[in-house]
């Protein structure tokens, strides 16, 4: 389905050249649930904005069903069929929450799906469908409506930046459970950036970023005791080598 090679990111600071991402390579199945995680400043959101093309690589290549969509624009990847979340949501003043789920859908949805998607993250939807998205919502607010329009459309892969970041426990519990039955459909994967238990125990693969590399990326069993500050095991090893 997605597949990453050799992906490499720099940015000019103070004249020099950093490197924030390095020849990060691994691949995305078909309906199959990513979790990417790893210490604050190893690349993490980086990574899911060069995948939305927010950020244009330096060098590699990214694939999406066989295409390379390296050079696409952030239009053409979501024609494409890439969905995205913002750690940090836009807002859109003028604009109504039923309008944004709309345009997100591409077609004019019913009252009631826009109910059932904002329910779905844990709103009370009829008494945000007539509100602007704009400053008058509160951080959280706008975070879980910015998921709901990511729902909203009919997707191959989709990519949400720490979804659980400013959001209540019960509306948390919401959302796993629709990733939880986007999982199960198997139609669409998902690359989740998170430090979450339990969304990392969700994963039918975690991928670790240090230091702006792949430190480990393999099954939960593989990955969890490098997480804990274990060692890493030779499995994971040998799961990454395949995939780079």
């Amino acid at each position: 389905m997605l597949k990453v090679q050799n992906l490499t990111f720099d940015v000019l600071e103070e004249g020099g050249k950093k490197n924030i991402l390095g020849n990060v390579s691994f691949q995305v199945k078909k309906g199959e649930l990513l979790i990417i995680t790893g210490p604050n400043g190893s690349g993490k959101s980086t990574l899911a904005k060069v995948l939305m093309g927010i950020e244009k690589a330096t060098s590699g290549h990214i694939f999406l069903e066989g295409e390379d969509i390296t050079d696409f624009s952030i239009d053409s990847r979501a024609k494409a069929g890439i969905g995205y979340a913002f750690q940090q949501p836009a807002r859109f003043k003028g604009m109504t929450v039923e309008r944004l789920l709309s345009l997100a859908a591409g077609r004019k949805l019913p009252e009631k799906e826009c109910c059932d998607l904002l329910s779905g993250v844990g709103l009370c939807a009829r008494e945000y469908l007539n509100r602007q998205a704009d400053a008058t919502l509160s951080g959280g607010e706008m975070k879980r409506i910015e998921i709901a329009t990511v729902l909203a459309g009919k997707h191959k892969i989709c990519i949400f930046d720490e979804p659980e970041a400013g959001i209540d426990l019960w509306s948390f519990s919401m959302l796993v459970k629709r990733f939880e039955e986007i999982r199960q459909d198997k139609e669409q994967s998902i690359i989740i950036i998170s430090h979450q238990e339990r969304l990392i125990e969700m994963a039918d693969r975690i991928l670790l970023l240090k230091d702006g590399g792949i430190d480990c990326i393999g099954t939960k069993d593989e990955v969890m005791p490098r997480l804990s500050g274990v060692r890493q095991t030779k499995g994971c090893l040998e799961r990454h080598q395949i995939h780079q």
